[in-house]
């Protein structure tokens, strides 16, 4: 049985859709290849979304900031926006069967001390956690 495909879209690629990526791969075990790409790719990911990765024991080796051109020829079962600027933004993708919009906050514009902006990462980390599971569990 072939693995589905999962293409999570945000705008710079540098946070939320680089986190879910990551869970994807973790929660969506041997059924699910993720993939992540922004509509303007920031060039990096953020210091702090890849220590909310490895928090958790999971592993953000490769992970690096990708255009979503690079996509759209690709046959693609699942496509998450997980920002409001993606979804506007985003290409018709012609192998995806599927587009979800999930919208979460941007961390990266969390203000406050070092403290708060961790917590902003952290509580944005663990939505998108729940979201994807929950989809997987089809509780979405």
């Amino acid at each position: 049985m072939s693995k589905k495909k999962v293409l999570i879209l945000c705008t710079g690629n540098s946070c939320r859709s680089q986190m879910a990526e990551v869970l994807w791969r973790d929660l969506g075990g041997d059924s699910w290849d993720a993939y992540s790409a922004g509509s303007k790719p920031a060039g990096y990911v953020h210091p702090l979304a890849l220590k909310s990765i490895t928090e958790m024991g999971l592993s953000t080796d490769g992970l690096t900031s990708k255009n979503m051109d690079s996509f759209v020829t690709q046959d693609i079962d699942l496509v998450v926006t997980v920002c409001n600027n993606a979804k506007e933004a985003c290409p018709a993708i012609p192998g995806a069967q599927e587009t979800l919009h999930w919208p979460f906050e941007d961390p990266a514009d969390a203000t406050g001390t070092e403290q708060e902006q961790w917590s902003t990462f952290l509580r944005i980390r663990d939505e998108i956690k729940d979201k994807i599971s929950n989809y997987l569990t089809g509780q979405c």
